[in-house]
């Protein structure tokens, strides 16, 4: 389904273009800027196309805003991956309606946000779990990116990098399956190439490589720049003294400006990206698009309007690379822009692995991959010293949540109940009075400090056969209520919540936070009464303060010892 929505959606903006800029029916996706239209159509289409989207946002779904994938990150997080039924029709609509009328975004995040959508209404219908939803939401949207670009392992790596935050087989064998099968139905539909083929033999040398470090650094202050842009426009519109259902039309007179400018910048653009890749296209025109194409993208999305980041981060890196192959030595065709290409997405997005498959997959040129890597992974790293959010985060953290996608292993996940818990325990007899119990951890002896802070306690028949725990509050409870002679074996629980020395610490956490209990008993797994020590919720800490020592103690494991003459001596006579 996220195939066929994203080939309907690719058909609905070639349709919306013809009809508007070239006065045709037909659905084949063609530049809005083509060079024959006239002034006060460029100047008036994208206006036009801000009020339609404002008022469907208005009166519609104000959720069709923004570019999709910072929306589908929100509903993962913090709506239980549910969308509505409405977005998944009203998103592409509103998002052909802004491409269509000259709107500079690309396809892509629309149709994240369509597939998320009808990966989300599937498992809304079933009876499935939060992280069940997110798994089908993630699905979709995968889905609907591979097949609008024919990028089946960049979709896969976006899901793993953007949207599942977690890696686990639960949720990859899902998406994997997904993006595979509109992959294949793809083919029929839109064609089984590489979108921007290049051709040609590169002939890398280490003064290349090194220079695309260069090329990763001016492309992670190009990301810098834009991400600003996009929020500095956004806190500007919300200055404004009209109601934001105006703002999408405001930012198309940005647009139409620019289309004035360089009609080339227009659109999703797909034909300028295959020039800069190709290398047939202008430095002036590579020029203008690098400058107009940054300005009329960030300010018009900084309105609200609705369109994808992906296709304008192609067109604005190649443009940047193009211009620098005129500067660096040649390597082969296009090859300045494509490992800028890849720089400008990865430092956009904070996802340098994306940016490199995406680039892979969309030209087939696999043997520019490790300039790429260098390149992405430079932009990625200015990126991230420079500047605290992503385009893709910062709007999530304006609404006051926080949002982190670094991924670490869990502590609690590789230490064991019996490495952190306490076997030096009190417990009590069963036959053991109320009041004889509770003297035990009363008084000011400072030998019975660590009994006092145990709290839970315990209760056992001979050595070590669990009957029960009991808490200081109720033996202090039964001696306050006349109740002081009744044995602990009376007031304990006697199905305690346990746990076993070789359950992981997250295991025995999650238990905790289920049943509302800060300490636990534990036993011995094979004989589930044997008693063995107890855990609480400081000792469960222990794997996090292991964690943190790991990452902020330093010290030196090795240590050189270097002769000198005359050192022996000196040794020997001390």
């Amino acid at each position: 389904m996220s195939a066929v929505v994203a080939w309907a959606l690719l058909r609905l903006i070639g349709l919306i273009t013809n009809v508007i800029f070239y006065q045709r029916v037909d659905t084949k996706l063609v530049a809005p800027g083509g060079g024959h239209d006239h002034w006060y159509i460029i100047l008036l289409a994208p206006i036009i196309g801000g009020l339609v989207i404002g008022y469907m946002a208005r009166y519609g779904s104000e959720k069709i805003r923004g570019h999709g994938m910072p929306e589908a990150i929100e509903a993962i997080l913090l709506g239980g991956s549910k969308i509505e039924p409405r977005v998944a029709v009203l998103k592409p609509i509103s998002s052909a309606i802004a491409i269509g009328t000259g709107g500079p975004f690309g396809a892509e995040g629309p149709i994240i946000m369509t597939g998320g959508a009808i990966g989300s209404l599937f498992a809304q219908l079933l009876r499935l779990t939060a992280d069940e939803r997110k798994t089908l939401l993630v699905a979709g949207s995968a889905a609907g990116m591979a097949a609008t670009f024919n990028t089946p392992f960049a979709a896969v790596m976006l899901a793993v990098e953007l949207l599942l935050f977690e890696w686990r087989p639960r949720s990859y064998v899902p998406v994997a399956a997904a993006v595979c099968v509109a992959t294949v139905v793809r083919h029929p539909l839109l064609g089984s190439g590489v979108l921007f083929p290049v051709h040609g033999t590169l002939h890398l040398t280490p003064l290349a490589e090194l220079l695309c470090v260069v090329t990763g650094i001016v492309a992670g202050l190009l990301a810098i720049v834009a991400t600003i842009l996009v929020y500095a426009a956004e806190d500007g519109f919300r200055r404004l003294p009209v109601h934001w259902m105006w703002w999408p039309a405001i930012g198309g007179i940005v647009i139409g400006i620019g289309g004035l400018i360089v009609p080339q910048a227009l659109g999703v653009g797909y034909n300028i990206i295959g020039e800069e890749l190709d290398g047939s296209i202008t430095i002036n025109l590579a020029i203008g698009i690098l400058i107009v194409k940054t300005l009329i993208w960030s300010l018009s999305l900084g309105s609200g309007t609705s369109g994808g980041i992906l296709a304008p981060m192609f067109m604005i890196g190649g443009a940047l690379g193009v211009l620098e192959a005129q500067i660096f030595p040649q390597v082969g065709t296009g090859f300045w822009a494509l490992v800028a290409l890849a720089a400008v997405l990865g430092g956009v997005m904070r996802s340098p692995f994306t940016g490199v498959i995406f680039a892979l997959e969309l030209t087939g040129r696999f043997d520019a991959i490790l300039p790429m890597i260098i390149g992405a992974s430079t932009a990625f790293a200015i990126s991230a010293l420079l500047l605290k959010r992503s385009v893709l985060t910062e709007k999530i953290a304006r609404r006051g949540y926080h949002l982190t996608r670094e991924y670490d292993v869990d502590p609690l996940e590789i230490y064991f109940v019996g490495e952190v818990m306490s076997r030096d325990i009190l417990s009590y007899e069963g036959d053991l009075s109320a009041e004889d119990a509770l003297a035990e951890i009363s008084g000011t002896d400072p030998d019975k400090v660590e009994t006092r802070r145990q709290m839970l306690y315990p209760v056992v028949q001979g050595v070590d056969t669990l009957v029960g725990v009991v808490t200081r509050t109720q033996l202090e409870t039964a001696v306050h209520e006349h109740r002081s002679t009744r044995a602990v074996k009376e007031l304990c629980l006697t199905a305690p919540i346990v746990t076993h020395a070789d359950q992981t610490l997250r295991e025995t956490a999650n238990a905790m936070a289920a049943n509302e209990i800060d300490k636990m008993p534990v036993v011995d797994r094979h004989d589930p009464t044997r008693l063995v020590g107890l855990v609480s919720l400081t000792m469960l800490l222990e794997g996090r303060v292991r964690d943190v020592r790991e990452a902020s103690e330093s010290e030196r494991m090795l240590h050189l010892r270097v002769a000198r003459p005359g050192w022996t001596n000196r040794h020997e006579r001390r």
